[in-house]
């Protein structure tokens, strides 16, 4: 699928409760100010440019799900930690992926 495809959802679809149920870690790519204004219980909050930097937060052996304010970012952050050899998954929107988790 391509990059565009996979920003905009197209493709096959991400169980995401799986994924945190199975010990996926939450990574917010966002700015520290945003995180600070809400964020997804348990997630760390690794801005997007800081991620290649601080690769050793981030445990290898558990899925990775990235969120942002609207994907981008995270999309951004996915394809970083994939080139590192994590399993990363694009979660979007931090509240739309939060809602996702609770229902």
């Amino acid at each position: 699928m391509s990059f565009i495809g996979s920003l905009l959802g197209l493709g096959a679809k991400t169980d995401f409760q799986e994924l945190v149920a199975n010990g996926a870690q939450i990574i917010d790519v966002r700015s520290p100010g945003e995180y600070k204004g809400g964020h997804i219980k348990g997630s760390l909050n690794i801005p997007v440019d800081q991620v290649r930097n601080r690769l050793g937060e981030i445990k290898k052996d558990k899925p990775v799900i990235t969120v942002c304010a609207s994907g981008m970012r995270s999309a951004s952050a996915q394809s970083t930690l994939k080139a590192a050899g994590y399993d990363a998954y694009n979660g979007g929107g931090w509240q739309s992926l939060e809602h996702k988790l609770s229902v």
